[in-house]
């Protein structure tokens, strides 16, 4: 590998280890229920935190609060895969490189 070569192949390093820590601190939010749940998810695929709306908590169906928090964590995880995703391919050029989001 010649030297240019070498001197890019590190300024990708770089602007990839940038990026990681980026998606790392970003923070996505998805809703369910027309917002009655929402959830916050980080980029290292963490659910930080989950609000529910205290109008659409019943006893009697605790199976509609169970489906409309696990839509909204599940939405949320996708869509914070597809924020990282979307980040790393503007670096990378869309090439799908082994161990990076």
């Amino acid at each position: 590998m010649n030297r240019n070569m070498m001197k890019q192949a590190q300024q990708l390093q770089k602007q990839m280890v940038k990026m990681q820590e980026e998606i790392e601190s970003a923070k996505v939010e998805y809703t369910a229920g027309g917002g009655v749940v929402k959830v916050v998810v980080t980029g290292k695929m963490i659910v930080e935190s989950i609000e529910i709306d205290p109008d659409v908590v019943d006893s009697e169906d605790v199976e509609m609060l169970q489906d409309l928090i696990l839509s909204a964590i599940n939405g949320g995880l996708s869509k914070a895969q597809e924020m990282a995703s979307s980040k790393m391919g503007a670096i990378t050029g869309g090439l799908n490189i082994p161990g990076l989001t």
